[in-house]
């Protein structure tokens, strides 16, 4: 083998640093997500529309989860199909279709509301580190998404 290459090697690789929290942090909700019936991809959907005040559309629900329609159809489908969510097409517009909760979806915020203090001492962390590291990853992701920004975000 040739000379040592510190920048090819694996625990040097910030992807590879976050691939791994990223696949243990999901790991780490199965549990608790099983007790509600929920995936992990369908417990951030659920996230984003328990915050709507609104029916949203497909294409705003994959824009907060960064997702394509093509992969979030079979999951919004598996929702309705659970009885959390109903798809219906927008009247103004039959080409959109608009996303809303069920009772039993609504109901269900309650029984996740325990879910991030269940999980959060799992990360190992304090608070103020978690949220120094939610905007650091948000700056990375905008930045990733966004090559032509420079600068760090405040």
């Amino acid at each position: 083998m040739a000379g040592r290459l510190p920048q090819l090697e694996l625990t040097n690789q910030l992807c590879f640093a976050l691939y791994s929290a990223s696949r243990a942090s999901i790991r780490a909700y199965g549990p608790l997500l099983a007790e509600l019936g929920l995936t992990y991809p369908q417990y951030l959907t659920m996230l984003v529309l328990w915050e709507a005040p609104e029916p949203l559309t497909v294409g705003d629900i994959g824009a907060r989860l960064h997702l394509d329609s093509g992969t979030l159809t079979p999951l919004l489908k598996r929702l309705e199909d659970l009885g959390l969510a109903d798809r219906t097409r927008d009247p103004a517009d039959e080409r959109r279709v608009l996303i809303t909760l069920t009772e039993a979806g609504q109901a269900m915020r309650a029984k996740a509301a325990g879910i991030p203090e269940r999980i959060f001492p799992r990360y190992g962390i304090d608070v103020a580190t978690a949220q120094r590291l939610i905007r650091e990853l948000t700056e990375i992701t905008d930045s990733l998404t966004h090559p032509g920004r420079t600068g760090r975000r405040r």
